[in-house]
């Protein structure tokens, strides 16, 4: 018998995850999530520290401090589609949501795939007031998503709140 290759693919990824083969937390956090590439995990590559110290500025509402972090991070590891959704999250947070979004566009450049960016630029388009951008990218997410994602529910609420009330309401 063989199984459709989604329900084997949904099925071989919930085993990983109860063996504790999956993904840190930290993949998933907040900004670096939802890419599906792993390549500095199945790569061995080490953390790099300047990467490492943005994500927890970032965790503490240090936008300001990341940045500069994560533009090293950039400068040296252009492939890199995990820092450049940080870059682009952490500027974003700082109040610059138009700068941000070049910066979201190149970590789907380099990760089409990338969730948590999709998410994220949807959520700078309604900051700036374009609906139909965000509501591009969450149809997007709902390709993308097996089941229903954290990414794609809470950008879909953030599209459903500014549609009632013309203001973003996002808790990250």
């Amino acid at each position: 018998m063989t199984i459709p290759w989604r329900r084997q693919a949904i099925l071989t990824a919930t085993v990983l995850l109860l063996l504790g083969a999956g993904p840190t937390v930290d993949a998933w956090a907040d900004g670096g999530g939802g890419s599906d590439s792993r390549e500095n995990l199945s790569r061995g590559k080490p953390e790099d520290p300047e990467y490492t110290a943005a994500v927890r500025a970032i965790k503490a509402d240090k936008y300001a401090q990341a940045i500069p972090l994560l533009q090293q991070v950039v400068g040296r590891d252009p492939k890199n589609a995990d820092a450049y959704n940080w870059l682009a999250y952490a500027t974003r947070r700082n109040g610059d949501a138009a700068a941000s979004l070049p910066l979201y566009e190149k970590a789907l450049a380099l990760d089409p795939k990338h969730r948590g960016a999709h998410e994220y630029i949807g959520e700078a388009y309604l900051m700036l007031g374009n609906v139909a951008k965000a509501k591009e990218h969450l149809a997007r997410l709902d390709s993308l998503c097996f089941l229903p994602c954290s990414e794609y529910k809470d950008l879909k609420k953030a599209v459903e709140q500014y549609e009632k009330t013309g203001k973003v309401s996002t808790t990250h």
